[in-house]
């Protein structure tokens, strides 16, 4: 892939003119491995038309050789006091930053230790804008960590029984992630029971299934660096009238938010869709965050598919479905899947079944 980490680089080489910048410092670990391939935990790259310098400390000497495809220089103090003795060198006026990712300490550390005709400039949002696009390389890896997220969840699934604890049945889920290849969880695994699987970013627990409740899993891996996610849920005995209603009410909603899904659409319109199904069933009040949002490198990256964002879809963008209904007292039911824009639609990537899973 080194050819295509060139050409992402060389890309915002070529756009610093169009934003009046002669450079750009990445800090972000995300964009600095989507323009570098660098998996390492400290590293910055220093964007300049048609050059680019990467940046780490020694503990990255030989990983940064093998992994990095530009100029690398190993600095034996701070990142940032190189990078700005870079840019005194290279006589940079105007240095663009991530405002989102440097702290507040390290950009007033950068600010003091820059020449005084040096300006910083914040820029938001860019790398992210180009992300949102994966090329055929990404949608295999996110295939792949689809993949494995779904069989991590078979094998996992077998053992629920009434007696088992939320945190029991997170703990093998994340076991056979990484059994199965993933480097770890792309979140912390939802596990919630009965009533708190109304809870939609419940924290598992040592709450223990019992019979004639349901059971919410919300799970991703991460795998060569690229996310996956998908919700299913199980029910324990056999499901009320009330629990099959609503379970339907949300599997329509989220079929007809995949139906929507197509290149030139809004990202508001997918989840206009999915309100729009639920709305009829009179619990649209119940669904409680967004449609849906990107992954890649991160497990949420844009577009946000919500009721405000006016993105439209695009082939090659990697996103989720996943519309819920939470009612206290009774419980949650979501259900979520990964999904590739196409040019005539979109491919939904995980395979695991919708079906409420009876145990």
């Amino acid at each position: 892939m080194n050819n295509e980490f060139a050409q992402r680089r060389d890309l915002i080489g070529a756009g610093l003119a169009a934003r009046e910048l002669d450079a750009m410092l990445i800090s972000s670990a995300a964009n600095v491995r989507y323009l570098t391939a660098f998996t390492g935990s400290n590293g910055a790259l220093l964007v300049l038309p048609g050059e680019a310098l990467f940046f780490t400390d020694p503990r990255y000497a030989i990983q940064s050789r093998r992994e990095v495809s530009c100029k690398t220089q190993v600095c034996k103090g701070p990142i940032l006091a190189a990078v700005a003795a870079m840019v005194a060198r290279r006589r940079i006026r105007k240095l663009g930053f991530e405002p989102a990712h440097l702290s507040y300490d390290s950009f007033h550390t950068l600010s003091d230790s820059l020449p005084a005709r040096t300006s910083l400039e914040p820029v938001a949002g860019w790398l992210e804008a180009h992300r949102m696009l994966k090329s055929e390389t990404e949608i295999a890896l996110i295939r792949r960590s689809v993949a494995t997220n779904s069989r991590a969840f078979e094998r996992s699934v077998r053992r629920v029984r009434p007696g088992m604890r939320e945190s029991d049945l997170a703990a093998e889920i994340d076991y056979h992630m990484r059994r199965l290849g993933a480097e770890k969880p792309s979140f912390e695994t939802i596990v919630a029971t009965g009533p708190r699987s109304a809870l939609p970013h419940a924290h598992p627990t040592s709450a223990v299934f019992e019979a004639h409740q349901l059971v919410l899993i919300d799970m991703g891996a991460f795998q060569d660096g690229y996310a996956s996610d998908m919700t299913r849920m199980l029910f324990l005995g056999t499901p009320s009238a009330r629990v099959k209603r609503i379970y339907r009410a949300v599997r329509e909603a989220q079929l007809a938010a995949i139906d929507a899904v197509r290149p030139g659409v809004t990202a508001a319109h997918v989840d206009r869709v999915a309100r729009s199904v639920l709305k009829a069933f009179q619990l649209d009040r119940a669904f409680v965050h967004s449609t849906g949002h990107g992954l890649g490198l991160e497990i949420h990256e844009l577009p946000r598919i919500g009721k405000k964002d006016k993105t439209r879809l695009a082939a090659g963008m990697a996103i989720t479905i996943e519309p819920g209904v939470y009612l206290e007292g009774f419980g949650g039911i979501r259900i979520e899947d990964t999904v590739v824009v196409t040019q005539n639609g979109c491919e939904v990537l995980t395979p695991t079944s919708k079906d409420l899973r009876v145990v």
